[in-house]
């Protein structure tokens, strides 16, 4: 049976919710805004309100038999060549740890990507599956991480036969992507399954010129967040499920474990809304992006100081296997201002709110919301950039490691450093320690260290000098990073 694009079983629910003006004495207390803070609805406005209502007995009757959530899921599932699709209005961050718990269990191995998302980890610390660390990529140059290689991937498995299967981040948010049709084929030749984070990707499967995505790369499990490059509202995220090494139900088991009972309708709204949008006119949306992206590209390239990156910077012996142009990443090493003080510079001077922020670079996402008059606005704004640095106070210097000072050992398992016995100690007194807590520059949110490493002055000095050139570290117990939480010392 063909499915009809054209339906959008959620919003659909929502209409026929009010239009038969149902009266709830059910959560939520509000009561389709009857009950709101007046100065809030003035604000979110009524709607907010109105498509806030129960999933099961509000959006649904009691028993599900509408099959609204499910229909929906069916038509997403169709749309992108999944066989099962789930949603979730937790964020991938949720998404992905229930795909790691239908893989691996406590004390199994899993292959993860060293660039992983902080979210992995969080899955890592909650159900005790030992990570094997799988190197990314490392441009030394621009001290930037691409996807592990699929021989990576085929090293590791070879040294840790038993390991349950992979995880891979791909696109990552600069918007280079991995091999994943052959990281797919190493996992496969294992009959384990192959994890794809890919948040980043959810414009992916829309156009020809965009980057393979996962499930039609091989992938068996894919976690994507509509929010990021989407129409879908913030934590709209969806994981789809290919083939058979994951069984649909068990997959579903380990989402519910995690998942809220409270699911917001609005939020699959968003979700439901996006995949018809995309599925009627998606490759005429992305291809206006495409083209947007490539005149922005083009256009910044023209202003001293700044370089966006681009296929020859990300890709070829060494690099990346694929590019995602709409993450406009623009390289500001000629122009002498780290991406942070850039970031700032453009959100109090010209009201622009720029996406990635490093020691170097900043990045402005590109996505089929934009259009001619907000890419005009961006130009003009780091036009102004540019011209303003020559004026701006020298900012602090990130002391950037080499790509091997990067890497520290993980001597304990992750969940075991977290919850074991620990103490704070002085920064420089850190070094040699084992880490106890997740240290994460924020965005894009890859934690520079992880509970059970072994920290290594070289970290810990990118850190604080991060921190003082304006590095966002929103993780550590101790914000100021005076202080570092350590795994106790065990008497002899």
């Amino acid at each position: 049976m063909t499915a009809d694009h054209r339906r959008a079983p959620v919003l659909e629910a929502l209409v026929e919710y009010r239009r038969e003006g149902r009266l709830a004495f059910t959560p939520p207390g509000h009561k389709q805004a009857r009950g709101a803070d007046p100065a809030v609805r003035e604000v979110l406005g009524d709607a907010v309100f109105h498509g806030d209502v129960l999933a099961t007995a509000g959006l649904d009757d009691r028993l599900t038999r509408g099959r609204v959530l499910q229909r929906a899921q069916e038509l997403m599932a169709d749309a992108v060549h999944a066989d099962h699709t789930f949603f979730s209005t937790c964020g991938s961050s949720l998404s992905v740890k229930a795909a790691m718990l239908a893989v691996a269990g406590p004390h199994e191995k899993l292959l993860i990507g060293r660039d992983a998302h902080k979210s992995v980890v969080s899955g890592l610390i909650l159900s005790g599956i030992e990570p094997v660390w799988v190197e990314p990529r490392w441009d030394a140059e621009r001290h930037l991480a691409h996807p592990p290689s699929a021989e990576a991937f085929e090293e590791a498995f070879a040294a840790h036969p038993d390991a349950k299967g992979a995880l891979v981040t791909s696109p990552t948010p600069y918007g280079a992507s991995a091999d994943l049709r052959a990281v797919a084929g190493v996992c496969h030749r294992r009959s384990v399954p192959l994890i794809v984070d890919e948040a980043w990707g959810a414009h992916l499967p829309f156009h020809p010129d965009l980057p393979s995505w996962a499930m039609d790369a091989g992938a068996d499990i894919c976690v994507t967040s509509i929010h990021k490059m989407g129409s879908g509202l913030e934590q709209g995220s969806v994981f789809h499920l290919r083939g058979d090494l994951v069984q649909p139900k068990l997959l579903g088991m380990r989402a519910d474990l995690l998942s809220t009972t409270s699911p917001s309708v609005l939020i699959f709204a968003g979700l439901d809304g996006w995949r018809r949008q995309m599925a009627l006119g998606g490759r005429e949306l992305m291809g206006g992006a495409l083209r947007l992206a490539a005149d922005v590209r083009a256009a910044i390239e023209e202003i001293d100081g700044m370089h966006v990156n681009d296929r020859d910077d990300f890709c070829g012996p060494g690099g990346a296997h694929g590019f995602d142009p709409l993450p406009v990443v623009i390289d500001l090493d000629g122009l002498g201002v780290p991406g942070f003080q850039a970031a700032d510079w453009l959100r109090e001077h010209r009201g622009v709110v720029a996406h990635i922020t490093d020691h170097r670079r900043i990045g402005a996402q590109i996505t089929h919301g934009d259009d001619r008059e907000t890419a005009d606005e961006l130009l003009t704004a780091l036009k102004d950039l540019a011209r303003a640095a020559g004026g701006l106070e020298p900012a602090p210097r990130v002391e950037v490691p080499s790509p091997a000072e990067l890497r520290m050992p993980q001597v304990d398992l992750p969940r075991d450093a977290f919850f074991g016995p620990t103490e704070d100690v002085p920064l420089e007194r850190a070094s040699g320690r084992v880490a106890a807590e997740m240290i994460t520059p924020y965005p894009p949110g890859i934690p520079a260290v992880l509970p059970g490493e072994r920290l290594a002055e070289p970290v810990l000095r990118y850190l604080r000098s991060g921190l003082e050139a304006g590095m966002y570290l929103p993780d550590p117990t101790d914000p100021a990073l005076e202080t570092i939480r350590v795994v106790a010392e065990r008497d002899e």
